[in-house]
């Protein structure tokens, strides 16, 4: 008997995510007025953005939105214009729907979210943004009760698409390294299939306990090879911001770049290069905007979930492909989707 085929999660993401996406609309109609700003014609994004006061992040937060929305739309000059879904958010049209996207305009996630827009970020960020750190700030996720919560909160996403990520990432004989690599499952699935091969899980050590409960329970789940594992992992405690990345033949990078800006992004790349031996890969598994930057909507409302509550976006494909190249890695051109709205890119590197 044939097992029965596993659905993929991504409907209840999606649902989840959605929420961060109608405080933008919410945002946009009635604390920011993009679509006022754009009633009488197109805009380029660096203007609409400078009159409405965005910065890049937020802009490209908020903009990608609108237009999976099909609220909005990049014209042939690549200025910015309403579609006519959302001539129905001006004043000039008649009917409208303005009152009725009002009817939420004071719910405290969206004035919350309209604030975030504004500032780049929340008001206080004395206690570190989300479970990210960067520079001198202080970590979150090295307080052992929240770092077990988070990290135990995403466990059951990384059982589910690790697997799938492990089938698709290179088969090798040598190093994988997995940098923030959370709960581990994506290195112990991938080992499973690599027999020969070995690895190190770079993260907080606070996560690192965890992973290696995770670990034991993985070592003793009766799978075939499963046992093998434990003796072929390495748990490294680090910062990899700051901290020398052993050296690799993989790299893998699993939902990471999308916790940070742009130019810690670029940093990340050229760290991650120079750890990877010639002849080696650096896998990125994530959510990808379309190169456009126009959606899919699943992916612009966990831009906007990611933006609430770290310190980046969902990127696109071809944003990752110009760190990597500027990294000195060759990019390639495969997209390989796995589920619940992601999918995998990779380079090599000379």
């Amino acid at each position: 008997m044939q097992p029965t085929p596993q659905p993929d999660l991504a409907p209840i993401t999606r649902h989840l995510r959605a929420m961060f996406g109608s405080r933008l609309l919410i945002a946009a109609v009635h604390h920011l007025a993009v679509f006022e700003e754009l009633s009488n014609g197109p805009l380029p994004i660096a203007e609409l953005s400078q009159r409405i006061g965005l910065k890049n992040r937020p802009a490209s937060v908020l903009f990608p939105a609108l237009c999976a929305m099909d609220m909005l739309e990049v014209n042939e000059t690549g200025a910015l214009q309403i579609t006519a879904l959302g001539r129905f958010l001006t004043q000039n049209q008649t009917p409208n729907l303005i009152g009725y996207v009002g009817l939420e305009k004071s719910d405290p996630g969206a004035v919350e979210m309209a604030v975030r827009l504004r500032n780049d970020g929340p008001l206080d960020t004395s206690g570190g943004i989300s479970y990210v750190k960067e520079g001198d700030e202080p970590s979150p996720m090295d307080d052992a009760d929240l770092s077990r919560m988070f990290t135990l909160g995403l466990a059951g996403r990384a059982q589910k698409l690790s697997p799938i990520v492990a089938g698709k990432l290179s088969k090798s004989e040598g190093h994988l390294l997995d940098v923030a690599g959370g709960t581990g499952f994506y290195t112990y699935e991938w080992l499973l299939l690599n027999p020969t091969a070995t690895a190190t899980i770079l993260d907080r050590p606070a996560v690192l306990a965890v992973a290696e409960e995770l670990l034991d329970a993985f070592t003793q789940s009766g799978r075939p090879g499963a046992e093998t594992v434990k003796n072929r992992v390495t748990f490294q405690p680090g910062d990899m911001l700051t901290d020398d990345i052993p050296q690799t033949d993989i790299l893998l990078a699993a939902s990471l770049f999308h916790d940070w800006p742009t130019e810690t992004c670029q940093l990340l790349a050229d760290r991650f290069a120079a750890a990877i031996r010639p002849g080696g890969e650096l896998w990125v598994h994530d959510a990808f905007l379309n190169d456009a930057l126009d959606g899919p909507l699943a992916v612009t409302d966990y831009s906007a979930q990611l933006f609430w509550g770290t310190k980046g976006r969902c990127y696109s494909r071809r944003e990752y492909r110009d760190w990597f190249a500027k990294a000195g890695l060759e990019p390639t051109d495969e997209n390989l989707p796995t589920q619940m709205d992601y999918g995998l890119i990779w380079a090599r590197k000379r």
